[in-house]
């Protein structure tokens, strides 16, 4: 019984995507070793909803405890070997602008914080692309307190909204 369960357990985990354990991306590439961007953004995607439900916790890229707005973004774009900042405000200046017309999934929306509104304080990844109609993906402090998602016409985000940026289409 015991040889059964150990030959189930390795079984599962041979045919897992790494990246469902955490580990570095498992998205196979094309034979020119240059992966679609379509495919990047779509699996960047899939790994940010595996973290749905995971708390806030302040200053934190971590899954196993929590994490905050621009950890989550942090941890999301370092699986893909894409380095950004863990401070929202360090996406004021990063990637190439984009305007709502050309929103994709897997860029960065960036807003102004909930109690200062003159400063930089909130990071989300778009996941649902429809213009100022997105959804988008982050870790809230709001009610909610976790990895949500949230849409960016709802009246929280719309009116804290800076800028979306495409950090996938520079690597």
């Amino acid at each position: 019984m015991q040889k059964i369960f150990l030959i189930i357990f390795l079984l599962i985990f041979a045919v897992l995507p790494e990246n469902a354990v955490g580990q570095p991306s498992a998205i196979k590439k094309q034979q020119n070793n240059k992966i679609p961007e379509s495919e990047i953004r779509e699996t960047l995607i899939t790994f940010a909803k595996g973290f749905l439900g995971v708390p806030y916790l302040y200053a934190s890229a971590a899954p196993e405890k929590g994490f905050d707005c621009s950890g989550f973004v942090h941890f999301v774009f370092k699986n893909f070997n894409i380095n950004v900042p863990h401070s929202s405000r360090g996406f004021q200046y990063l990637g190439k602008l984009v305007q709502p017309e050309e929103f994709k999934v897997g860029d960065v929306l960036v807003f102004y914080g909930y109690r200062n509104t003159t400063q930089i304080g909130h990071v989300g990844i778009i996941c649902e692309a429809d213009g100022l109609n997105s959804k988008f993906i982050h870790s809230s402090s709001g009610k909610t307190k976790g990895v949500i998602i949230s849409k960016l016409n709802s009246e929280m985000y719309s009116r804290r909204f800076y800028q979306c940026v495409d950090i996938i289409s520079e690597k």
